[in-house]
């Protein structure tokens, strides 16, 4: 047993060697609080620490029910700290307490005691692989080190208990000894016995087995363990195994006393199981290749509709991807079995491992069919993860329910390059939207009530109603305290504040002309965009003029979306500006005492969602904030998690969105700024439709057909059009990105056209430019585009900002208009000049910049297509979102809140009663 220990001591020792802040951990779980059984746990836990392991002995009382200690169990089957789980036998307690459940309830990877009936069936059947009970294999173990060969051995078992008698014969049968099972019931018990070379005892019957019975040189193994009484012994007793070892001794070859023998040998081998469990889990902790089996796709032609494609895939079991992939159970919440919130906590466990590639897929300037990003994206995730056998991780925004109802669509990717169920991502998916739209409106809600109470309230009352006595004492909340540190009142006690103190915290004194926060929808509904409210006469004339946006415009989902931690978010939310007062100074959600509130709606929806592709490759969907009037990019916690998902060589692939002017630039100004990662490579969408568009092709209409200028060849349009994708190829080289260029195929495109773009775009700089069939084909279509990223990948990426925030803000608009755009300059209207000195005098001149303008053009006019240089771009007005942490420059009319067309998709969309499938999405 020394031996085993200090062989032990060594693998732990090395364990912290490999990773400084992994120990393998014991949990021993004890009810109520018997002395015996209190003996034996201290003697585990000393010599576990004597190992270095992180044993915790767990008490629980005798009151507790079956339920409650299942319950406890669970909790440490979910703890990754954890690696072995003990229930101490037997459970002392009032209640009554099925043990075999008790023991089955414990995950058969932390059984380190071999008892649960799963590691049972494995030894079993010769599977050891599984964890050995202890004492059986501590029998084993001294039989092998006494020298003696045991296959072809004549072994006897004394005995049939699940605990011992039973595994022993198991595990003597499958190291090839001959066995024999004896128990009360056998004939002739001495005949057999004396015929054994190996004798295992485990019959309960103090020194039952004489001298007689064991064949002279044989090994015997006592394990029992019996109390007699012994009048030369202090105590009037002691111990004695089934074994008379005083007459045994003068016969046996090898044999173990009682106490000392097998005892320390349990102990040692509790120890090894606990160990070999930590070893696994620090291998996988350290193993990063997922073992991820891919779903099979057979491409249909003609290419049928993307719903029927994605009802036609059979999705994973979402709990079965997520171990794949290496989630634990414990950091998955599951929506269903198609759909699952990962925990915040997995970037806790991974905390030291290296990340994987970061890549970025943008688009050149779109015709309003969209290029297909998406569908590139899941193409490339496709073939990377499933073809290329890269761990691979797709990032992306959840799509709001407006354009999903309205004419654009789903987004979800299209053809045979898909997230699916299509109809869970373009829906509600697991309520984060509503989660924003909720809190948005919580606090539309508490900004409008609170001018109506100040605007009808005198000090004093007001103050002791926003402090009101409870139980005859008023006490501030803590959001209250933090109100009165920014006043620069430090009293803590409501009762000693002055007049002029209750005034200064009461009143927020807000200038409704200058209230910047807006109630929110998810959906498209054009009469939100000019409305009054406070008409009622409740109100007591108490109204103004305001609008409605759509929910992902909201500030709150680009707060959800930068937001590194629960901690970082509250902070955010506490700094949103909502509008300033007549002073001239900002009001914030935290002024309006909302913070808390915020965060507690927030909670859930800052854990990803898990999705997967066509191909059964996984999908990280969170957030969805607009990029124009916000980042237009997924969030910064997706991308976290799936860079250490990944690994150091795997791969992130998340979107941009619209053209690189725009999602691009502020994915790295904005969002990288804020992470602090870089991007590897980026990706830039094109197709030969677009670019015939901006060569003066005729206009592109949502539900017209296509002009013959776009089914047929023609060369001079592709030619005339390529300045505007040499301009995105600019922009991520600006940015020290290689630039790959993916040639969308659509079926019209002709080679000489492709070949045209392709030479166009490495002489511009490109890094690389494909042709990608991955809406046709999948994964496998994508596979020259994987090739080509991989590549880029491998290099040495400069990448740097495009601008240091200490600059001015209108410098700062300056150089994104001029190196994204191609402008010459911006202009600032009067109300534009006006709010950037309020701004910069308010603190907020250090941020960076998000540019708000149409998405089909590089100017402010969307009917301008092609690459125009030098000319003016106008910027109307500005205004802070001080949570998410930029200053928004709005050049020209960008609304907020779409309409819905004459002829929305609503008309198509429909329930089946009989299959309760959704009909009509696309």
């Amino acid at each position: 047993a020394r031996s085993i220990r200090e062989e032990l001591r060594n693998e732990v020792s090395a364990m912290a060697k490999q990773s400084k802040n992994f120990a393998p951990g014991l949990r021993i779980v004890q009810v109520g609080g018997r002395e015996d059984s209190n003996v034996y746990i201290r003697m585990k836990i000393k010599a576990a620490t004597e190992i270095g392991i992180d044993a915790v002995h767990v008490q629980l009382p005798r009151s507790i029910t079956e339920l409650e200690l299942l319950n406890k169990i669970n909790d440490l089957n979910d703890d990754p700290r954890v690696h072995g789980i003990i229930v101490q036998m037997p459970l002392d307690c009032d209640t009554s307490i099925d043990s075999h459940r008790i023991t089955d309830a414990v995950s058969p990877e932390k059984d380190v005691d071999g008892l649960h009936t799963v590691n049972e069936g494995r030894l079993a059947i010769g599977d050891l692989g599984g964890f050995l009970p202890c004492t059986p294999w501590g029998c084993l173990e001294l039989i092998r080190r006494s020298g003696v060969e045991i296959t072809g051995a004549r072994a006897v078992v004394l005995g049939r208990s699940k605990i011992v008698g039973t595994p022993a014969a198991e595990l003597l049968k499958w190291a090839n000894a001959t066995v024999t099972v004896c128990h009360s019931k056998t004939r002739n018990l001495e005949e057999i016995t004396r015929s054994a070379d190996i004798l295992v005892v485990g019959i309960g019957v103090a020194e039952m087995v004489k001298g007689s019975w064991i064949k002279p040189g044989a090994v015997v193994i006592d394990c029992g363990i019996n109390v007699k009484p012994d009048s030369s012994k202090a105590s009037g007793t002691r111990l004695v195994g089934d074994v008379d070892y005083e007459e045994a001794r003068l016969v046996a070859g090898h044999l173990t006393p009682v106490p000392g023998g097998v005892g320390p040998m349990t102990v040692a081998m509790l120890m090894k199981n606990t160990v070999r469990s930590a070893t696994r889990a620090l291998k996988r902790l350290s193993q990063t290749q997922w073992s991820l089996q891919p779903l099979p796709l057979k491409p249909l032609r003609p290419v049928p509709s993307d719903i029927v494609i994605a009802r036609a895939q059979n999705p994973k079991d979402i709990a079965v991807l997520a171990k794949e992939i290496g989630l634990q159970a414990r950091e998955v919440s599951l929506y269903g079995n198609k759909k699952a919130k990962i925990s915040l906590s997995v970037l806790q466990r991974l905390a030291d491992r290296e990340v994987g590639n970061y890549v970025v897929v943008a688009g050149m300037t779109p015709t309003p069919l969209g290029e297909g990003k998406t569908t590139t994206l899941m193409g490339l995730v496709q073939a990377l993860g499933a073809h290329k056998s890269r761990n691979t991780m797709a990032a992306l925004r959840q799509p709001s329910q407006g354009p999903t109802f309205g004419i654009k669509g789903g987004a979800a990717g299209g053809g045979y390059s898909q997230v699916i169920p299509m109809e869970e991502f373009n829906l509600h998916l697991t309520g984060d939207i509503h989660a924003v739209s909720a809190a948005n409106n919580l606090l539309a809600a508490q900004l409008d009530t609170r001018i109506f109470h100040e605007n009808t309230q005198k000090d004093k009352a007001l103050y002791e109603r926003l402090v009101p006595k409870i139980k005859g004492q008023r006490v501030f909340s803590a959001i209250q305290l933090r109100r009165l540190k920014r006043l620069g009142i430090t009293k803590t006690d409501p009762d000693t504040l002055t007049e002029e103190e209750y005034g200064a915290f009461a009143r927020l004194d807000i200038d409704p002309e200058t209230i910047m926060w807006e109630r929110v929808v998810d959906i498209n509904d054009r009469y939100l965009r000019n409305v009054n409210v406070g008409l009622s006469p409740t109100e007591k004339g108490i109204s103004r003029n305001t609008s409605f946006s759509i929910s992902v415009a909201s500030e709150i989902m680009a707060v959800l979306a930068l937001s590194r931690c629960l901690e970082d978010m509250k902070r955010r939310l506490a700094d949103m500006v909502v509008a300033f007062d007549r002073s001239g100074k900002p009001v914030t959600a935290d002024d309006l005492g909302m913070t808390g509130a915020l965060a507690v709606l927030l909670k859930d929806a800052l854990e990803p969602n898990l999705m997967q592709s066509l191909e059964g490759t996984p999908v990280l969907v969170h957030a969805g904030p607009f990029a124009n009037i916000a980042h237009g990019c997924n969030s910064i916690i997706a991308d976290e998690i799936g860079l250490k998902l990944v690994g150091k060589d795997g791969f992130v692939c998340t979107e941009a969105g619209f053209g690189s002017d725009i999602g691009m630039e502020k994915f790295c100004n904005i969002k990288c700024r804020t992470s602090g990662r870089t991007p590897n490579a980026m990706v830039l969408v094109a197709t030969v439709r677009a670019i015939k568009m901006h060569g003066g092709g005729a206009p592109v209409t949502p539900g017209a057909p296509l002009n013959k200028q776009y089914t047929e060849e023609n060369l001079e349009l592709v030619e005339k059009g390529l300045p505007n994708l040499l301009q995105h190829i600019s922009n991520g080289k600006a940015f020290g990105m290689p630039v790959v260029v993916c040639l969308n195929q659509h079926a019209a495109d002709t080679p000489a056209e492709h070949e045209l773009v392709k030479k166009a775009a490495l002489e511009a700089g490109a890094f690389a430019a494909v042709v990608s069939t991955h809406w046709a084909d999948g994964g496998a279509g994508a596979e020259p585009l994987a090739e080509a990223v991989i590549k880029a990948c491998s290099l040495n990426n400069p990448f740097r900002l495009l601008y240091d925030v200490a600059l001015p803000l209108v410098d700062k608009m300056n150089k994104i208009a001029t190196t994204m755009y191609g402008a010459g300059q911006v202009k600032l209207s009067s109300v534009a000049e006006e709010k950037v000195k309020r701004l910069t005098e308010a603190g907020f001149g250090n941020l960076p910049i998000c540019m708000s303008k149409v998405s089909g053009s590089f100017t402010g006019d969307a009917k301008i297509k092609g690459a125009p240089k030098g000319f003016t771009l106008d910027v109307e007005d500005v205004y802070v979102s001080a949570g998410a942490g930029f200053v928004v420059a709005m050049c020209g009319e960008v609304t907020k809140m779409p309409g819905l067309p004459t002829r929305p998709a609503i008309y198509d969309i429909d329930l089946n009663t009989e299959t309760g499938q959704i009909e009509g999405l696309f």
